[in-house]
């Protein structure tokens, strides 16, 4: 069974149009003033159905085969939050995974704003501690004031 079938609602409508390959479908699921906010990468937020359309063609050029599967989602009202996974090949062969949680602000039927944490998969092999240590700037296993 498709895992998007039991998703119903905007988050459903969205991946059926991207699985579908369907620019039209894709755009028609925004407004045309939609906010697209990237808290992890500020300087990635933008606006407008414009940049949405932008977004997807060159989506689809370079990930021919992509498709979208809503891990879990849930709509409340106009918000609507969904974990997501995209996966598709470039045309380089390179598979490209890109996995993360999308809160919609619907108006209507359509998205006015999203709080985008879609990020690439990273397929490095850092370990928990690894990444502790890359994020405080020490070596696991040591405190505050340096001793183990």
């Amino acid at each position: 069974m498709d895992e998007n079938t039991e998703h119903s609602g905007f988050a459903a409508r969205l991946s059926a149009a991207v699985n579908a390959h369907d620019l039209e479908r894709v755009t028609a699921c925004f407004t045309e003033d939609y906010v697209n906010e990237t808290p992890a990468h500020p300087a990635r937020g933008f606006r407008g159905r414009k940049q949405v359309r932008r977004n997807w063609t060159r989506l689809f050029e370079a990930l021919p085969d992509i498709t979208a599967t809503i891990l879990q989602s849930s709509q409340e009202q106009d918000r609507v939050w969904s974990e997501w996974e995209m996966r598709g090949r470039r045309r380089d062969g390179a598979e490209q995974v890109l996995c993360g949680v999308i809160i919609f602000g619907l108006e209507g039927d359509r998205a006015r704003s999203a709080r985008f944490y879609l990020e690439p998969l990273d397929q490095g092999d850092l370990d928990i501690d690894g990444a502790v240590d890359r994020t405080t700037g020490s070596p696991a296993g040591t405190q505050a004031g340096g001793t183990p």
